[in-house]
């Protein structure tokens, strides 16, 4: 075909998770397209067959259906060549970004990429974040422990923090966030949470008696080593950093990895693509490090919920499958308290509902894994924003998407402290 010889042609032979160079991304474009029926559908499917596009949303081609935004990312030597296309096949489409290497930088909102002290307000690196957590421990004996539960495929310490007031056993909510390495707004509301946590009990009714009834166990990265690569080699990184297979790929989607229908829908078996669900399901150490946690302690948690971004949805179980959980209707209402609360502060909008239905169907999910162990309210945050500016959201953002997202925490926290035996 000419499109395939096009490619040929401009050397995209090597797809870009076989090169590891500290990558930069000038005049990279990210388009929104909106295809309108099932024939537009396909072109896009053929076209990611031919050129290399990074699927922002949904994860990956597979997931592409009519009347549905689609943002994905493209390199500057294709970016005209697909604009064309776009055009020749009467797809209605906008550019959301012209070159993302200057949204990169805006992110910092004209700070500097690598800062000497933690904050609350900045995305944080690595090592500040595995500092903060001994810190806030340290600073905090009678509220927060930190423990190490296991380690990353290249070896860095999994930290979690144990966080509520020290009395007897009590029930959990689990929290995790960063399983998707380039979603850093994740991260930086799991550091908002122990901060609040801490600086308000005795002082907020609300956290004060969910701190007393409750332990929250707060993994603030769960794919660190990826998300040390975004900082360091590719910012638009998602995967974990294993060695897969003979052909220089790699990385597997943690988030694609548990136990729980793996990989039979809306995940990939080619180690290259975005949602790879890895060799065999909790094949990675990641996955098998928090699966052997939650397993270990399944008598005392209660909630299970995780963190990503973007989109501002508020989701629950299934993924994996249209059928509805036994207690569809309780996750249904507590999902919309949830958004209403979050609506309070600032109007912003969160639509909730079913993974499957309400995004796009995928398996071997860390929610729909926990849910199907035990853990009856499990559900999954989409944070901020819905396209503007996608993984890139600036630091100016972290104050308020934290803020309304924690009247939403707080909302599930409290049903869950309720309702649950």
């Amino acid at each position: 075909r000419i499109m395939k010889f096009i490619v040929l042609f401009l050397g995209l032979l090597v797809r870009p998770e076989a090169v590891s160079l500290a990558r930069r991304f000038d005049r990279e474009k990210v388009f929104r397209v909106a295809p309108q029926n099932e024939t537009q559908v396909n072109f896009l499917k053929e076209l990611a067959s031919a050129v290399q596009l990074d699927f922002w949303h949904p994860d990956s081609v597979h997931q592409i259906d009519t009347g549905t935004d689609v943002d994905f990312q493209v390199s500057s030597y294709l970016a005209n060549y697909v604009q064309m296309k776009l055009e020749q096949n009467e797809l209605q489409y906008e550019i959301l970004f012209h070159n993302l290497q200057e949204e990169i930088e805006k992110q910092f909102d004209g700070g500097s990429y690598f800062r000497k002290k933690h904050s609350y307000l900045k995305y944080n690196d690595w090592d500040k974040i595995a500092a903060w957590t001994e810190r806030i421990a340290r600073n905090n004996p009678k509220m927060v422990s930190r423990m190490e539960i296991g380690k990353t495929y290249e070896g860095r310490p999994m930290y979690l923090l144990k966080v509520g007031k020290v009395t007897g056993r009590k029930k959990v909510i689990f929290m995790e966030c960063g399983i998707h390495a380039r979603e850093w707004i994740s991260p930086a509301f799991c550091q908002w949470f122990v901060k609040q946590a801490t600086g308000t009990y005795g002082k907020d009714k609300e956290m004060t008696r969910l701190l007393d009834s409750l332990n929250f166990y707060v993994l603030p990265v769960l794919n660190i080593d990826g998300y040390v690569w975004t900082w360091t080699e590719n910012r638009m990184w998602r995967k974990n950093r294993s060695k897969n297979s003979s052909n220089g790929c790699i990385g597997t989607d943690l988030n694609r990895n548990f136990k729980d229908a793996w990989c039979t829908t809306g995940a990939s078996n080619d180690p290259c693509d975005e949602t790879y669900c890895g060799p065999s399901a909790e094949s990675e150490q990641e996955t098998k490090v928090v699966a052997n946690f939650i397993r270990a302690n399944l008598a005392v948690i209660r909630g299970y919920i995780s963190f990503h971004s973007y989109s501002q949805l508020l989701m629950f179980p299934y993924g994996y499958t249209y059928k509805l959980p036994p207690n569809h209707e309780e996750l249904t209402e507590v999902a919309r308290g949830a958004v209403n609360a979050l609506s309070t502060l600032y109007g912003t909008k969160y639509e909730y509902g079913q993974i499957a239905q309400t995004i796009y169907p995928a398996s071997g999910a860390s929610i729909d894994w926990a849910y199907d162990e035990g853990i009856k309210h499990a559900y999954v945050f989409e944070l901020r924003d819905r396209g503007q500016y996608g993984f890139l959201l600036p630091e100016s953002k972290i104050r308020p998407t934290c803020k309304e997202t924690m009247l939403a925490v707080k909302y599930i926290s409290s049903q869950i402290l309720a309702f649950t035996p």
